[in-house]
């Protein structure tokens, strides 16, 4: 089942959309503030997230810029053209205007896990025996999953998107600044040993080479 996470300080609003979820057969979580609901972001995954705009503590528009990878569907009552068009560029993927139809919101919502699906799809990449999932961030080794941090699942996203090609400390660090902030040349080599301390677990084989003075790749 899906997981849609509820961003909303209306009550009413709230379980209104929270009784439509669950009737087409959505897991539901809450949030009723912007703290609140940052909060929850940082602990868990979830499928979708429909938010409110004006909300207390932190505002809709701050979480949007903060949100990455999850499908995020404005429900406000603000109807102004700058505002939805401030909202989609910030990286929201839809808009809606309250009061809202619940078959449209249950439309709307269905093409974004759709659009999610797909790109996860795409987003999943294989190399000899290994496969790199989107979701929540999974290696396979020989079909035996390996749990990485969000700083390792960049670090193998770079290398085994190109597998033949030796990436250099500086390039790798450039590729996965967009997906962390907690890694510089420093910490790279420590990274990696834990990446490949967590494959030996599962595997004797080693799939990571590193070339000296320049930086690394996938081993042929």
């Amino acid at each position: 089942m899906k997981k849609i996470l509820i961003v909303e300080d209306d009550m009413s609003i709230h379980q209104f959309i929270e009784e439509l979820l669950k009737q087409n057969h959505y897991l539901t979580y809450h949030a009723y503030s912007g703290s609140e609901a940052m909060l929850l972001l940082k602990n868990a995954k979830y499928d979708c997230i429909l938010l409110d705009l004006m909300l207390p503590a932190i505002h809709g528009e701050e979480i949007i810029k903060e949100v990455k990878d999850i499908p995020i569907i404005v429900l406000s009552a603000k109807s102004g053209s700058e505002d939805k068009v401030n909202c989609l560029l910030s990286g929201a993927s839809d808009y809606m205007t309250k009061p809202f139809d619940a078959n449209e919101l249950l439309a709307r919502i269905e093409v974004q896990l759709r659009k999610r699906s797909l790109h996860d799809k795409a987003d999943t990449l294989k190399y000899k025996d290994l496969e790199l999932l989107n979701d929540h961030r999974t290696l396979l080794v020989n079909h035996k999953k390996i749990s990485l941090t969000k700083t390792e699942y960049a670090i193998c996203k770079q290398l085994m998107a190109n597998p033949k090609q030796v990436i250099t400390k500086n390039k790798l660090l450039d590729c996965i600044s967009m997906d962390t902030e907690d890694c510089d040349e420093n910490s790279l080599k420590v990274h990696i040993s834990h990446i490949r301390k967590k494959m030996k677990r599962v595997s004797e084989e080693a799939y990571i080479e590193s070339v000296w003075g320049i930086g690394f790749k996938m081993k042929d």
